[in-house]
């Protein structure tokens, strides 16, 4: 994730442009002078230097000095360090300052697109020949860092340079942006330049050399195979052993594919972790369709998949109508391995699809401010937002230019399956909801219709939970500590759970003594179960137990009351009111300003005197 990083609101506008304008953007700000940020900090340099430390990418909407001064103590490797910019609070200029091959030239021109402004890049190989070998275009992996900086200085000296194409020719239009030597081979390299320098681009393995740079094409598709819960280890020694003795290079690989069967299987994720590569899935009639191509065409794979080859089948299928089978089907005890070759460099997202994934994801009361960062940090990363109307709305720019899936109050099945659906499509989801999603909301929802579909493609969806901070946690913080002992939430709310159920959990709940929260307490159709709870419990505590009401919590118009069990008047609540009731230990203490601090003591006061 970028962090742009404002020091004052000078320059937040600035910052808040780039945010938008830049996919998985956050916008950082100093706690004393910059109020509305994703994550906030009050020490400048310490932030800096954390971001830096864990590789985050940084925007500085400052001067660059502050940026340099902040980071010096940390410079030691060019070939680890994370991109670093500063951009001008006007936004007029944008400065590369560190990582410009590892994308900071690349990020300063992009800033300066959104700002219309100037990109201040001073690299010698991009000012001169509008390319970084270091840093070259998607598709492309570097194998020998330690030959950029002869192979650039030759270039630059107007030395003679050689270059050898061996896969992906016409993806090279990049490096013939510089004067490079053509060679057919590299031992016609060799001829020519004696021990001068040389580029390599192939998609087999190459012995280091630190006069010869070689370039990796993403040009191969890896197939696998396996029975449900191989090993990971196994798939990937075996699609190690594969590469090897075909001479084929890991860094070409673009992708590891199976059939859509396989999507949630762990192994196939594991080794595309391994090689640092999507995995991508076909459907059966698309392997079906590549059968003629196959060496190994398999009935008994058909009667099983419906398709007569998955490993072949899948990397034929990602190498598309060109390319062809350059290693065979290999087997080990539980999985098969086979490797295909694409003429072109292969784009995993214009082939098959992803497993998909589903974040159900907890926004909190609503404001941004309570909103986690990883909440924040999946609803940016969602291809689609999927929820109640009201709590996309809540969202703001965090749904600019995506597609969303809103629904009114009475759709959370429609809300669950569409964002199933969605996920088993490939797509990367964010199914919203307020508060905590496991608490009185989707989470639950999610795993029932899984459940009751007996969908697989649903089961395969890789699902995640996200919370966020629930209603009777955010009523409780604003008041004080009622939540400081034993406590439980029960809604009364008959829709879904019988009457005679939840008036039996109250009468445990008033024996148990335990503090209360009451979500969905009332409706304009439900108006008596809240008084008749309140009766269960003043039977088994004092009247005058405090009770909190929380209305419109984290949102405009948002008010918090407190007043006694036995002043409790249903028609002080309503639809968006949240209401906790204390235990018999549950204290009101009086405050300045006329208020009161609810709180629960952590201990009782027949211990040693001592509630702490």
């Amino acid at each position: 994730m970028i962090a742009i990083v404002v020091l004052g609101p000078s320059g937040l506008a600035t910052g808040r442009r780039i945010a938008a304008a830049l996919p998985g953007a956050e916008l950082h700000g100093f706690a004393p002078r910059v109020a509305e940020a994703d994550v906030a900090f009050d020490e400048t340099a310490e932030h800096l230097r954390d971001l830096f430390r864990t590789g985050q990418p940084i925007i500085g909407v400052c001067a660059a000095g502050v940026l340099i001064r902040s980071l010096a103590p940390l410079l030691a490797d060019k070939h680890s360090e994370p991109p670093v910019v500063a951009v001008a609070e006007d936004g007029r200029v944008a400065v590369p300052l560190l990582g410009g091959h590892h994308g900071a030239n690349d990020l300063a021109g992009r800033i300066a697109e959104i700002l219309d402004g100037v990109a201040a890049v001073t690299t010698a190989g991009d000012r001169r020949f509008g390319l970084a070998l270091d840093a070259p275009p998607p598709g492309w992996r570097v194998a020998n860092e330690g030959a950029v900086k002869p192979v650039t200085a030759a270039l630059l000296a107007g030395e003679a340079v050689g270059l050898s194409v061996e896969a992906a020719e016409e993806d090279c239009g990049w490096l013939r942006k510089a004067p490079f030597t053509e060679s057919a081979t590299p031992t016609a390299i060799a001829r020519q330049g004696g021990g001068g320098c040389h580029v390599l681009v192939t998609d087999r393995s190459a012995a280091p050399d630190p006069q010869t740079l070689v370039l990796h094409p993403a040009t191969l598709a890896l197939g696998i195979g396996c029975e449900r819960h191989a090993p990971p280890e196994e798939v990937i020694g075996l699609a190690r052993r594969c590469l090897d003795e075909s001479g084929l290079a890991p860094q070409s690989v673009a992708c590891v594919v199976s059939i859509a069967l396989k999507a949630a299987e762990p192994a196939i994720h594991a080794l595309a972790a391994e090689l640092g590569v999507p995995a991508r899935f076909f459907d059966a009639a698309t392997l079906k369709a590549e059968a003629p191509r196959l060496a190994n065409p398999s009935d008994l794979v058909f009667r099983e998949t419906g398709c007569h080859g998955v490993a072949e089948g899948a990397a034929l299928a990602a190498a598309g109508a060109a390319g062809r089978l350059v290693l065979p089907k290999i087997r080990s005890a539980r999985a098969t391995c086979a490797i295909a070759q694409s003429p072109h460099i292969i784009d995993p997202e214009a082939i098959g699809r992803a497993r998909g994934r589903l974040a159900i994801v907890g926004i909190g009361p609503g404001d941004a401010a309570a909103r986690t960062p990883e909440a924040t940090a999946a609803l940016k990363a969602a291809t689609d937002l999927v929820g109640y109307r009201l709590y996309l709305d809540l969202l703001g720019d965090l749904t600019r230019g995506k597609p969303l899936h809103g629904y009114d109050l009475g759709e959370e099945t429609a809300r669950v399956r569409v964002a199933l659906a969605l996920a088993a499509a490939g797509r990367e989801v964010a199914l919203v909801c307020s508060g905590d999603a496991g608490i009185y909301a989707m989470g639950s929802l999610v795993y029932e219709q899984i459940e009751r579909s007996g969908d697989p493609d649903w089961e395969r969806v890789d699902i995640v939970g996200i919370p966020g901070i629930s209603a009777m946690q955010a009523a409780a913080a604003r008041i004080g500590a009622p939540l400081g002992h034993d406590f439980c939430a029960i809604s009364l709310s008959d829709l879904l759970t019988p009457w005679d159920v939840i008036e039996q959990r109250l009468k445990a709940a008033a024996a148990g003594d335990f503090v209360v929260a009451f979500y969905n307490p009332v409706s304009q159709r439900r108006r008596t179960q809240l008084a008749t709870a309140r009766e269960i419990l003043l039977a088994a505590r004092p009247a005058e137990t405090p009770v909190v009401l929380a209305r419109n919590l984290g949102r405009e118009g948002e008010r918090v009351t407190v007043t006694t069990l036995d002043s409790l008047d249903p028609e002080m609540v309503d639809m968006l009111t949240l209401v906790l009731i204390g235990s018999s230990a549950t204290r009101a203490v009086p405050r300045p300003d006329g208020g009161a601090w609810v709180y629960t003591p952590r201990g009782y006061d027949r211990k040693n005197g001592d509630s702490a």
